[in-house]
């Protein structure tokens, strides 16, 4: 069967009829996402920053995506390295998703994090570690969609004997089922900053 092809401004959909980016960035609140912090070295210096797109893409070999802000000041750097590590927060986790969802500050400082033995900066207490490098990277409009070839996955489902449940982010709070909520401080509650780092 052939590959369908590509879509053009042509091809697509009327011009003018797309949503502009804050109609966009309210409609995608209505799926909700996991949060990563996707971290690396950059020498002897960690970097990082949170991440809500991300997936798994392949079982064999094992790949996983992401995408991350080109404008971004941490990606360049993890893209040098070439070896990441997603790390997946856990519900209680909001301090590391406000800390590395930020732009101000040294994201690093003070925190309790630990060089894993494929080199990559590991997250206390992360729901999830998922040890990659780079495998291809694809632009797609102003982020880049990057795959990693898992090295290796380390879970952590239970934590002082307790079950632990994802930090979900929908319609722009943290968690779902909770609709008085309060709005996710910035950068998540009044535009899309995810990726920046």
């Amino acid at each position: 069967m052939p590959a369908e092809p590509a879509l053009t401004e042509e091809s697509g959909a009327a011009s003018g009829s797309a949503p502009d980016p804050a109609e966009f960035r309210t409609a995608m609140a209505e799926f909700a996402t996991g949060v990563t912090v996707v971290t690396a070295l950059d020498g002897i210096e960690p970097v990082g920053f949170a991440c809500q797109s991300f997936a798994s893409v392949s079982l064999d070999p094992p790949l996983i995506l992401f995408c991350a802000d080109r404008r971004g000041r941490s990606w360049p750097r993890i893209r040098s390295r070439g070896r990441f590590c997603v790390n997946v927060l856990a519900e209680e986790q909001r301090d590391l998703c406000e800390r590395f969802g930020s732009r101000r500050g040294a994201k690093f400082d003070g925190l309790d994090w630990h060089v894993s033995r494929w080199g990559t900066p590991t997250l206390p207490d992360v729901l999830l570690g998922v040890h990659a490098v780079v495998h291809d990277v694809h632009r797609a409009g102003d982020h880049d969609v990057v795959i990693g070839r898992v090295l290796a996955v380390e879970r952590h489902e239970v934590l002082h004997g307790v079950w632990r449940r994802p930090m979900v982010f929908f319609r722009s709070r943290f968690g779902v089922g909770e609709p008085d909520a309060p709005i996710a401080p910035d950068p998540w509650g009044v535009g899309d900053r995810w990726g920046w780092g």
